[in-house]
């Protein structure tokens, strides 16, 4: 068995299937692993996956015009899960679908199929809970800024939903677990901010108007709250504690 170890972003993920397809070994005999997880094995070759862009190219470029731009958004979505078998199940997800073409997304019954959509469906769930649970706070400057730390790397879906909502705002959204933030200039295109370039996150000025916002968020709970009928257990199903540490109303 060949292991392939690629880098966990999209791009390195697609470098890590056209280095593996290439390989000519046969797919049952090759498999992705993310950099940084897991123990090696005996009896494996491990082969380190060089990042370029024309490699990742070509695999987006092979699924557009053969498979379809349905195929392309959700490889796209199960690269953002926070799985740390995520590569190969888009590896062997591929494999199955330039086998079966354009219908494979039809195909549940296959295992990689319902594994590659069961990423998609965690990480859209996500991002459509944080569209509602991520809270900004404004800075004296006039910058809306958030923090989160969700568990898939859904700040880019999360970016596109907030720069059609908040337009004309300026505005960041900072990702604690994953070290980066989305930028987005008042009516213009909002960009993505690494950690080599964390500097500028701590220049900003952090003091903003939370706490009175926090103060009033309790005072309206606690005057529509009926002691009688609190459950707790309800409440953590409608909003999971794990987004709580970023909200205003749990400051």
């Amino acid at each position: 068995m060949t292991v392939y170890m690629c880098v966990g972003s999209f791009e390195g993920i697609l470098c890590g299937v056209y280095d593996a397809w290439m390989s000519k070994k046969g797919h049952e005999h090759v498999r992705l692993e993310l950099e940084g997880y897991g123990d090696m094995e005996l009896f494996c070759t491990y082969e380190s996956v060089v990042p370029e862009v024309q490699k990742a190219e070509k695999v987006i470029s092979s699924i557009r015009k053969k498979l379809s731009e349905q195929v392309y958004e959700q490889v796209y979505f199960a690269s953002l899960s926070h799985r740390e078998d995520r590569a190969d199940r888009i590896y062997r997800f591929l494999v199955d679908a330039f086998r079966y073409g354009k219908p494979i997304l039809s195909m549940l019954h296959l295992p990689s199929v319902f594994g590659l959509f069961e990423l998609c469906r965690f990480v859209e769930h996500e991002n459509h809970q944080l569209t509602g649970f991520l809270r900004f706070s404004r800075t004296e400057q006039g910058v809306l800024i958030s923090r989160i730390g969700p568990k898939s790397d859904v700040l880019p879906l999360l970016a596109v939903h907030f720069s059609d909502r908040l337009p004309s705002e300026h505005w960041l959204i900072y990702d604690e677990k994953r070290k980066y933030a989305v930028i987005h200039p008042a009516d213009k295109a909002w960009y993505i901010l690494r950690e080599d370039e964390e500097r500028w996150l701590e220049n900003l000025e952090w003091k903003t108007d939370e706490e009175e916002y926090a103060a009033l968020w309790k005072l309206f709970h606690q005057n529509i709250a009926i002691p009688e009928r609190i459950n707790r257990r309800c409440q953590m199903n409608h909003l999971p504690v794990r987004y709580r540490p970023y909200m205003t109303e749990f400051s």
